[in-house]
């Protein structure tokens, strides 16, 4: 039935009854619509009442109601004769009210005072201050919300807004997206673990907000908040370029993955190979005899001098196409130098030199001849024929010359040599299994590959547990 057809018919008797609630300006007078309902006579009901219509320490008598206005259309049964009352459903409790605005809205009645314009001067002026009692002439304000049902509302919104980050994180590929998993972080980052990525994050942190970075035009030193390499965070930069290294993703895959630009990923890998490059080169990796001696494993006992086993790698490279010739490879070499304490720890790594190059010449130019001594040695393969260019003693396998067969304390010799080199082929291996060097680097990124080399070198020592008890086990 429309508002506009209510009819409102006065009630005969010699008293009116007025609602209860606060604010409520609803009297019986004018009764056809809205219904008028007593308290309930059990004491845990009526205690409901009065705690939900904020008159606790009011007193009911057999005259105090409380209009439909005030209960769900639920709670009420309507009459099935025009003549019969309105009921209430046992148990029905009033829940609708202004302060937290769901009371029912009152059917507007058209008097004279709607017909006339009552001048402004002879308003009466709204209070500032509205009491917590029986009220026909005001409506509650904003202030008046219940604190309780407020309260809960803005605990809801922060647990939604918690979900939403949530989701947030697990559909972009972020390093918050793998830190519950740390095979995930082994396989994106070569990380043992995620703690162990987030203690080498805490190292290099303070110093990368000094990094400079690379952009289209010049290097610019900026800060990392200034977004200047794109809208990944800094420790998400990092994450793209561990990917990078660890997996061998090409710029493109990881735009798309970071949902960047690809330009942008350049820049990134750029910045932070030159940045990584800096930070770890800057640390003292060459031991003293005596710290060497302090670490020797039971399993150099024979060897009890070794200061560096020494082996070198090799990688292969895209060629220019201008350079290939017909039935060439599409790839050429280039070699780098390897040095690794007995215990297993990188030492010295050289710079990449072109793949044509000699073991022995690689380890002339490499620098390490300046740091040997007398009093030490060092353990290398059979093809370093290096003894005349190093002032110290040199353990190598026995190999065959004029001679037809080995005499039998060389052959013990070269086993036991041959079994302790197997550890510096293994770490060689925990460099390879950064993909990146695992297959043909890409030419484009050619003129950072040494700096991309000697960082996936000097990360070995942060990255994984001691080389000799790992696969000691195995």
């Amino acid at each position: 039935m429309s508002s506009k057809s209510f009819k409102y018919l006065r009630r005969e008797g010699a008293s009116s009854r007025y609602c209860c609630v606060p604010f409520c300006k609803m009297s019986s007078r004018f009764n056809s619509v809205i219904s008028f309902h007593s308290f309930p006579l059990d004491e845990e009901t009526r205690e409901k009442w009065l705690r939900n219509i904020r008159r606790e320490n009011f007193k009911v008598s057999p005259n105090t109601r409380v209009c439909s206005r005030h209960f769900k259309s639920d709670d009420l049964i309507e009459p099935s004769t025009p003549t019969a009352r309105r009921l209430l459903k046992k148990g029905a409790v009033p829940t609708l009210f202004q302060w937290n605005s769901c009371s029912t809205p009152a059917p507007k009645r058209t008097g004279l005072w709607k017909k006339k314009k009552v001048p402004t001067h002879l308003k009466d002026p709204v209070p500032t201050d509205l009491h917590q009692d029986h009220d026909y002439c005001f409506s509650p304000t904003q202030a008046d919300l219940d604190l309780d049902q407020t309260e809960d509302l803005q605990k809801e919104v922060e647990f939604l807004r918690r979900q939403v980050a949530e989701l947030s994180v697990l559909q972009r590929f972020c390093l918050g997206r793998f830190a519950a998993s740390d095979d995930d972080i082994m396989f994106y980052t070569r990380f043992a673990t995620y703690n162990h990525l987030m203690a080498f994050w805490r190292l290099i942190e303070p110093a990368s907000h000094n990094m400079v970075r690379l952009t289209r035009a010049r290097q610019a030193k900026t800060k990392n908040e200034d977004g200047a390499s794109g809208s990944a965070s800094p420790i998400d930069e990092f994450f793209l370029f561990m990917v990078h290294l660890s997996v061998g993703l090409t710029e493109r895959d990881l735009g798309h993955r970071f949902n960047i630009h690809q330009s942008n990923v350049s820049q990134i890998i750029t910045t932070w190979a030159n940045f990584l490059y800096t930070i770890l080169g800057s640390v003292r990796i060459w031991m003293s005899v005596e710290a060497v001696k302090a670490q020797m494993p039971k399993e150099f006992q024979d060897y009890p001098d070794t200061q560096v086993v020494i082996d070198c790698t090799e990688l292969r490279c895209q060629t220019p196409s201008s350079l290939m010739r017909e039935g060439e490879g599409s790839h050429c070499t280039l070699k780098g130098l390897i040095g690794m304490a007995p215990h297993g720890t990188v030492t010295f790594v050289s710079s990449l030199c072109g793949g044509s190059v000699s073991d022995k010449e690689l380890l002339k130019q490499s620098g390490i001849v300046s740091l040997l001594k007398p009093g030490m040695a060092i353990m290398v393969n059979k093809g370093f024929l290096v003894d005349d260019c190093v002032p110290c003693k040199v353990y190598r396998p026995a190999y065959l010359i004029k001679q037809e067969e080995l005499p039998a304390n060389e052959v013990r010799e070269t086993q036991s040599i041959a079994r302790l080199r197997v550890y510096i082929e293994r770490l060689i291996c925990r460099v390879k299994q950064h993909k990146l060097f695992d297959t043909v680097i890409p030419h484009s990124i050619t003129r950072t590959i040494n700096q991309l080399y000697t960082v996936a070198c000097l990360l070995i020592n942060y990255q994984n547990g001691p080389l000799l008890q790992a696969w000691a086990k195995d």
